[in-house]
């Protein structure tokens, strides 16, 4: 077993490293779902208390009441996402395998170009990215969070999925080759099958990347109420006068829940393909 090259210092400091990363990345989201527990009165009580006798899932249930769209908020951040991510593999898919395999001019430097557009963000192109979309008249429409989504993420996807089909022996496809099979059908038959665990890590990372960033395209390009996603619905918990902040952290954590459950079912595939990817041949 690798473990077994390390002493037991080396061990113990790496479970120390692990705990204290742990801690950073789950203590935020650990507050919050004690956050939702507490009545809306004792949020900020001083001094803090870890510990309450009047915790209680009301949080959960008023939620619903307080903001009467939230189910078809989380409807619609998970409809974008999934058309994101189906929409962005459909792309990438052709694109990650013609960088893998096939030789044209200027093939690295167009590569380069695409891993550069991940340098800016949405808020730098928010403007021309609103005027296409208005020419198009996708303004306040799904295709309005989608289009942007899927513009943002194809570069990350070419870029994972290029990797991940370069360690695929050619020897296979040329196999396809003399007995006949087209490009496109050694394509299908023989590098897709073989290449499932990238294609899962890819899809996974680009699902997440388009969950997360709905936000700022929800809020710029929609102003349709019934298409929200829920990051954006989640302003409505902000009241006038008073914020209802267990509601809003009881409703962050319920839409995040789609996200985590996909991570758990997929976390065998997951691991798979990261070290598949990682192998050299």
């Amino acid at each position: 077993m690798m473990m077994d090259k390390y002493t037991k210092l080396q061990i113990a400091g790496i479970y120390c490293c692990l705990a204290v990363f742990l801690t950073f990345i789950l203590l935020p989201f650990f507050e919050m779902f004690m956050a939702s527990l507490r009545p809306l009165e004792h949020l900020f009580r001083s001094p803090y208390q870890f510990w309450s006798d009047d915790f209680s899932f009301q949080a959960y249930r008023d939620m619903w009441v307080t903001v009467p769209l939230l189910g078809r908020y989380i409807f619609n951040s998970i409809f974008i996402a999934f058309s994101v991510t189906f929409l962005t593999m459909v792309f990438v898919i052709p694109a990650a395998y013609a960088f893998a395999r096939l030789k044209f001019p200027f093939k690295n430097a167009t590569l380069g170009v695409f891993l550069g557009v991940n340098m800016f963000t949405g808020a730098v192109l928010l403007i021309p990215l609103y005027r296409v979309l208005r020419t198009l008249g996708l303004l306040n429409t799904y295709w309005a969070m989608i289009v942007p989504g899927v513009a943002f993420l194809i570069p990350t996807g070419i870029w994972l999925l290029r990797s991940y089909l370069e360690k695929i022996p050619v020897e296979l496809e040329e196999a396809a080759y003399v007995d006949g099979a087209s490009r496109m059908y050694t394509l299908r038959r023989v590098v897709l099958p073989l290449a499932v665990p990238g294609l899962i890590v890819v899809g996974t990372a680009v699902f997440i990347g388009a969950y997360a960033q709905q936000f700022l395209f929800a809020i710029t390009f929609n102003q349709t109420r019934e298409l929200q996603p829920l990051p954006a619905g989640l302003y409505e918990f902000i009241g006038y006068q008073s914020v209802t902040w267990n509601e809003m952290m009881a409703a962050a954590l319920v839409g995040v829940l789609p996200v985590m459950v996909i991570f758990l079912f997929l976390q065998k595939y997951l691991v798979a393909g990261l070290t598949a990817g990682a192998v050299k041949e």
